[in-house]
């Protein structure tokens, strides 16, 4: 059987760890290739070294491995090798290095590098000279040259065995996942904490989401499938879960009980004790979100301390000094992207003229006003699953027919924005804030057809679909002229 074998070098980090914690991380991190690799192809065999990992696998899976091993915590560097056994002489390692790699180096400049461990009679310096020399003159190089080269031959000899390196990886870098504990991420699904996700899950931290949803079963869909994303990606190493907690009714408590200026800053606050009771429970000693210091209204520094005083638990914020151009590259990078653009953001559209500067003893006067027996139940009612098990509890939604031209009189046009104003139209117009929607549409006449509107039609689209799948309403489209 043919075989392809990558030599993976450790994020650096790693090797500067005390002989304790450095065995510890090495095994977690070839504990976890086992289990990724295992899934791809049973023929494939893994070797730990204090320095280094070799993977030796079949030719058919190449492609599949490599993406693996790219993507995993813990890599620095990703090696690709020929290997040959029993090569004792200087001349023999010249003489195999020349039959592979001659043809590469026509016309070009080069070096010769290696890297050398076990017992020889000669350094590697010898081998590089000779190599280089033999090369030199056996081929149509144009040259050697030490500083600049066009191409470099990599070289590693191991007792009698020589890796001829035929390409280079950089790899994601980082601890492996399970050295450094677990964390419960905020998962709205957009840009931000699609991002700070990823950077815990590269950092070696086992990642769960939870998901406050204020949008439906549309939006709750959109963002499970971004978090099996994510952890399918980067963390399938070991199982993680995904909480689905509902916060419609917590949305209702907030308008009925708090001033608009503080909505956006309470409804943080109400998503960092829920998300502290859930994670308590799983025994997780952190919570992850996405916010950055001064990107909307409630991610001040006073209003981010004001949402903190909310929670005793740890708050990791990775992405607070990084601007909006540099997560979204991250996003671009990664892969969340087209996720995040095609997510709404629900906790920007709550209030109005929101407070950037809270006051601390307002709000902990506007605390006093809210009903916490609503958050209590929110939490009680929360469903959890494993992320692995997305895909068969995500049933595959058609998008929501979109009307856009008014011609069939008896539509009726549901307003969903939450403002005083409703849309006009030609049809009968009703204005019920989408944090209403799921109880007062049921009061509706069912014997007429609906069409939802917003600005931009997303959240329009997402409510009908719960509308669709929740509430069994077939009689609910999208409007959006």
């Amino acid at each position: 059987m043919t075989t392809q074998k990558f030599i993976l070098k450790f994020f650096p980090e790693i090797m500067v760890k005390g002989a304790s914690a450095k065995k510890q991380m090495v095994g977690q991190l070839y504990n976890n290739l086992v289990k990724l690799l295992d899934e791809i192809d049973k023929e494939i065999h893994i070797k730990k070294f204090s320095d280094k990992i070799e993977v030796v696998t079949p030719i058919k899976v190449v492609d599949k491995v490599r993406r693996r091993l790219l993507d995993t915590p813990g890599i620095e560097q990703v090696l690709e090798a020929l290997q040959f056994d029993n090569l004792n002489t200087i001349d023999e390692i010249q003489e195999k290095v020349f039959e592979l790699v001659a043809d590469e180096l026509e016309g070009k400049m080069f070096v010769v590098r290696v890297k050398r461990s076990g017992k020889h009679e000669f350094k590697s310096s010898e081998i590089e000279r000779a190599v280089g020399g033999y090369l030199l003159e056996h081929s149509k190089a144009k040259g050697v040259d030490l500083h600049n080269p066009e191409h470099t031959v990599r070289l590693e000899l191991i007792n009698n065995q020589l890796n001829i390196i035929t390409d280079k990886h950089m790899a994601l870098g980082g601890y492996p996942i399970g050295t450094q504990g677990e964390i419960l991420s905020l998962m709205s699904g957009g840009f931000d904490s699609t991002v700070a996700s990823y950077l815990t899950m590269k950092r070696g931290l086992k990642t769960h989401f939870i998901f406050f949803n204020l949008g439906g079963i549309a939006h709750e869909i959109g963002v499970k499938q971004v978090s099996f994303y994510l952890w399918n990606k980067f963390g399938a190493s070991h199982r993680v879960k995904i909480i689905s907690v509902p916060f419609d009714d917590v949305l209702t408590e907030i308008f009925r009980s708090t001033p608009e200026t503080y909505m956006g800053v309470t409804l943080k606050r109400l998503m960092l004790m829920a998300s502290e009771k859930i994670a308590r429970e799983m025994d997780i000693d952190a919570l992850l979100t996405g916010e950055s210091i001064a990107q909307v209204s409630s991610q001040t520094l006073r209003n981010l301390a004001l949402i903190d005083e909310a929670t005793n638990m740890l708050v990791i914020r990775p992405l607070s000094t990084m601007n909006k151009p540099e997560i979204i590259d991250i996003a671009t990078q990664i892969g969340t992207r087209r996720f995040a653009e095609n997510m709404p953001e629900y906790c920007g559209v709550i209030s109005k003229n929101p407070i950037t500067h809270g006051s601390y003893k307002r709000m902990a006067r506007e605390a006093q006003r809210f009903n916490y027996e609503v958050l209590d139940k929110a939490v009680e009612d929360a469903k959890s699953i494993f992320v692995d098990e997305v895909i068969d509890d995500v049933t595959s939604n058609a998008p929501i027919e979109v009307i856009e031209d008014l011609v069939d009189k008896n539509y009726v046009v549901i307003d969903i924005r939450g403002e005083e104003e409703t849309v006009s139209t030609s049809c009968e117009s009703l204005n019920i804030p989408f944090y209403k929607l799921k109880t007062e549409f049921k009061k509706l006449p069912q014997d007429k057809e609906y069409l939802l509107y917003c600005d931009k039609g997303v959240m329009s689209q997402l409510h009908a679909q719960y509308l669709r799948d929740a509430e069994a309403c077939q009689n609910v489209r999208v409007y959006r002229p």
